[in-house]
């Protein structure tokens, strides 16, 4: 089983929002296959929560002028780090650059094919880590991917 077009067309629609709003390290996953709940992941991350927020809102309100899609479901947003956004056939992660390191959702789905993004999207890759490198946050983020073992923080 596959991810229908519905599905790939809100990944493509939610990726494109979320790299207008200048998200890192975007990416998606066809997780249909390993479970029942959901077609797709979105994740995508950014240096700062308000950035977090921006993307998130960017994303939710894109879905729903393009594509008629609401989330049937919205969490963390209060604190900023970890927002996530439940449309049933795809789910979007949006997370602060630490919070994807430490829990490198990357490898619990690694095993799942990847979804063709834009290529606006697909730029996004690295961006994290040479945020990172350009404002050497003392280290912060080498100390984050120790902790998670993200493969791509290193």
């Amino acid at each position: 089983m596959t991810a229908t077009d519905r599905s790939t067309e809100l990944i493509s629609a939610a990726a494109q929002a979320a790299a207008d709003k200048l998200a890192h390290d975007i990416i998606a996953y066809d997780v249909s296959d390993v479970l029942a709940i959901t077609d797709a992941f979105l994740l995508a991350s950014a240096p700062n929560d308000r950035q977090v927020k921006a993307i998130v809102d960017e994303i939710e309100e894109r879905l729903l002028k393009e594509l008629g899609a609401k989330p049937v479901r919205r969490e963390g947003e209060r604190d900023g780090r970890w927002v996530l956004l439940d449309f049933v056939d795809i789910v979007v992660h949006v997370q602060h650059s630490e919070e994807r390191v430490f829990y490198a959702l990357e490898r619990l789905w690694k095993d799942c094919p990847q979804l063709d993004l834009p290529e606006d999207a697909k730029a996004t890759h690295g961006k994290a880590r040479a945020h990172a490198e350009e404002h050497d946050d003392d280290g912060e983020y080498e100390h984050a991917a120790e902790r998670g073992g993200n493969e791509g923080a290193r």
